[in-house]
């Protein structure tokens, strides 16, 4: 699908075809959209290819007059199983040419929905490098966005956890955690990249886009620290819940064994007067009812006293 944008009194609107100045925003092209759009703004195919593969990572490259950068954008989506979030990374190809600025990627992201949808102010798609720049600070701000509900998911669980210690929840602890892994590796792969655009000024800069990079890169190095702590904290809880659970086998089983033992005892003095056996020494039948149950008390007595129940 391919998309066309302008701004239009400091807010982007739809237009029906492509224009200089204007923003193309392609999502999931087909092979005949992407040889339509390459032939329009000569570009090389493989430009627009290389964010279709989930496993690319974050660079940039430039040829003839074309800036490719390749950043992640994270998303979320609901697990079928445990009904839990993962929270994970997509590559978006942002591509500045000499009068447009083209993105592609693979699934329709928030941070495209937001500049699409009109909900972010003061943006001028004519200004390339600007532009550029806006998109990436919005995909900072919904990596602080995204790890703010990681870590409000991951206080309910807890929550959840003190109560029942179900598989459940701790599979929902673990899909946040792998999301935390996501995030961290994208965030620093991200930021090398931006570091890279701030030295080698491989983009033309301007001072305000300047101070906006850096305010990129800052955001970009806060999204980092909340992660690892983030994913230090829920760590620590997924081992502490780990240790709680075995504790609490434990427990179980020390008390299935001592009523084991207890039950066992009147077992053997039953047993005992069970025999087919004549001339047994008091043969009535309150006395082995009385033996079991004083040798049973007194067990239960000497395994109390040594802390065993």
């Amino acid at each position: 699908m391919i998309t066309y944008f302008k701004s239009e009194n400091n807010q982007i609107c739809p237009i029906p075809g492509l224009e200089p100045g204007c923003w193309v925003n392609m999502i999931h092209p087909d092979e005949e959209e992407i040889a339509s759009v390459s032939q329009a703004l000569e570009l090389d195919p493989a430009f627009l290819r290389a964010a279709l593969d989930e496993e690319e990572t974050s660079r940039i490259e430039v040829e003839d007059d074309v800036t490719l950068l390749i950043v992640d954008i994270p998303y979320s989506e609901e697990q079928k199983k445990d009904g839990g979030m993962l929270f994970s990374t997509l590559p978006l190809a942002i591509l500045v040419t000499k009068q447009n600025v083209v993105t592609v990627s693979l699934e329709e992201t928030s941070v495209v929905r937001d500049f699409a949808g009109g909900l972010v102010k003061n943006v001028n798609t004519a200004m390339k490098t600007r532009f550029t720049l806006n998109l990436m600070l919005r995909a900072a701000g919904k990596y602080l966005f995204h790890l703010r509900q990681i870590e409000k998911i991951s206080s309910k669980i807890e929550g959840e956890l003190y109560k029942s210690l179900k598989n459940k929840e701790l599979i929902q602890l673990l899909t946040l955690e792998k999301s935390l892994v996501y995030f961290t590796t994208s965030l620093k792969s991200t930021e090398t990249t931006l570091e890279k655009l701030l030295r080698g000024r491989i983009l033309k800069l301007y001072e305000e886009d300047q101070d906006l990079l850096e305010d990129v890169i800052i955001e970009f190095k806060q999204a980092i620290e909340m992660a690892d702590i983030y994913s230090s904290i829920l760590s620590g809880t997924m081992d502490a819940f780990a240790s709680v659970i075995s504790n609490n086998l434990n427990i179980i089983m020390k008390v299935l064994t001592v009523i084991t033992i207890l039950m066992t005892i009147p077992n053997i003095v039953f047993s005992f007067y069970g025999m087919n056996v004549q001339d047994m020494p008091l043969p009535h039948t309150w006395f082995p009812v009385s033996l079991s149950i004083a040798i049973t008390g007194l067990t239960w007595l000497l395994l109390k006293k040594k802390n065993l129940y």
